[in-house]
Formats: C-alpha cells, sequence, structure tokens
C-alpha cells in the first residue's frame, strides 16, 4: 500500500512538472525557416542626371538562428530606369531588366534588449539591421549615349554585364502568433541601399572609379515553415 501510495504520488509530482515545463515554454518556441516574397520600389543612383522609380519582386528564404538572429537568401526581378535623353545635359537613359540573388545576416533589437518590462522596448525589439554581399546581373534593353544638347557627347557603357554589390538594410518585422505563440507570419517593412562595387549598373561607364548603387523601399511577407521549430531563451510574445 505504501509503495503505491509512493508511486502515484511521484507520477503526479512527474505529470506536474512536465505541466510546468510545457507552461513554460509557451511563448519560447519558433520555427527556423521562413519562405517570402516582397515588392520592392527602386531608385539608381548612377550616372545619370534624374532618377525613376521602378518595381520589382523578391523571394526570399530565412534561416532563424533565433527569433532575432536571422540568415537571408534572396532573388529580385524587376527593372530598373533612369534619366532624360531629351532634358539631360548628358542625354543619358537608360532601361535595366535586372536580376539580382544576395545573402545578407540580419540582427533585430530584441537580441540585444531586455524587453519584458518596457512597452517602448517590447515595440522596439522587431527594428532590424542587415548587411551582407550580393550578385547583380544587368540588361540594358533601351540606352541612350548621346546627348542632345552638346553635340559629338558620348557615353560609353556595356548593355550587359555581373556586377557584384553590398546589400544594407534597415526595417522592422511585424510578428502576428498562431495559437502556441510562435511567430507564423511576419510583415516586413524595409529600406535598402545596394552598393554596386562597378559602374555598370546603369549601362554607362564614366571612367573615373564613380561605383553606382540601387536603393529600395520594400513591403514583404514571410510564412513560417512548420515542421523545424525549437526554443528561445526569452519569451517572444507579450
Amino acid at each position: 500500500m505504501i509503495k503505491l501510495i509512493t508511486k502515484t504520488t511521484f507520477l503526479t509530482l512527474f505529470v506536474c512538472c512536465l505541466t510546468l515545463i510545457a507552461k513554460a515554454q509557451l511563448g519560447y518556441n519558433f520555427s527556423q525557416y521562413d519562405i517570402g516574397a516582397a515588392v520592392g520600389f527602386n531608385t539608381v543612383h548612377g550616372n545619370p542626371e534624374t532618377t525613376t522609380s521602378t518595381q520589382s519582386i523578391h523571394f526570399n528564404l530565412t534561416y532563424n538562428a533565433t527569433p532575432y538572429t536571422n540568415f537571408v537568401f534572396e532573388a529580385q526581378l524587376g527593372k530598373l530606369r533612369g534619366g532624360d535623353s531629351l532634358k539631360s545635359k548628358s542625354g543619358m537613359q537608360f532601361n535595366n531588366d535586372f536580376s539580382a540573388f544576395l545573402f545578407r545576416g540580419q540582427i533585430q533589437a530584441g537580441e540585444l534588449i531586455d524587453y519584458s518590462n518596457s512597452r517602448m522596448y517590447n515595440a522596439l525589439k522587431n527594428l532590424y539591421i542587415s548587411a551582407g554581399f550580393g550578385f547583380v546581373i544587368n540588361r540594358i534593353t533601351s540606352i541612350s549615349r548621346y546627348s542632345h544638347q552638346v553635340p559629338g557627347f558620348f557615353t560609353d557603357g556595356q548593355n550587359n554585364s555581373q556586377e557584384p554589390f553590398i546589400p544594407l538594410r534597415i526595417g522592422y518585422e511585424f510578428k502576428l502568433f498562431n495559437q502556441n505563440n510562435e511567430p507564423s507570419f511576419k510583415v516586413d517593412v524595409g529600406y535598402g541601399y545596394n552598393l554596386v562595387l562597378g559602374d555598370e549598373l546603369d549601362g554607362f561607364s564614366t571612367g573615373n572609379g564613380h561605383h553606382d548603387a540601387y536603393s529600395q523601399f520594400t513591403i514583404g511577407v514571410k510564412f513560417a515553415v512548420g515542421g523545424a521549430t525549437t526554443s528561445y531563451r526569452k519569451q517572444i510574445q507579450y
């Protein structure tokens, strides 16, 4: 009889401990992988005097080392445009159907701060900065190299090129949680500045060591890929 009571007591305590552990983990679990897509609004900072906004579509795969430390592989497809062949002095104008592939690391404020007892810090925990390395493929579909205002003025360059670039980004990730308090859906809003390590993004090469760049305002969504979940050291949702 005493043995039965002892076993029952031990079993009860064991079940209680498991229940407490399960409750303690509520809000700590997260998926290690996200898939997503975004729309970008692009501006080229190159040789032409004027800029034009264009659009691109982005596809990404994210590995979440933690909810706030992320590694992103991304593909971008879209158009870049700039210049005005009639109104600008140089006559430069171009259209570029580009594709870019990049890898970047991303760290969110929640990795660095204690947001458990502060509404302000809790709101700031999803703010992030990011940097990495990428490769852009340029396909110039139309270009104006001669000036209508300065006779004989000509700007050389390549119609097709491939160039490395450094993607820099700042943004905010809105996390939405499922019934288990796990971040399952995210809305990502960001601004990126992509420094090209060359001078052929716009199809013009001035030969003065100039580096082109293109900036992007983006808005996108990410979906957690189920099955690969793990736990974080802090509660994610407050």
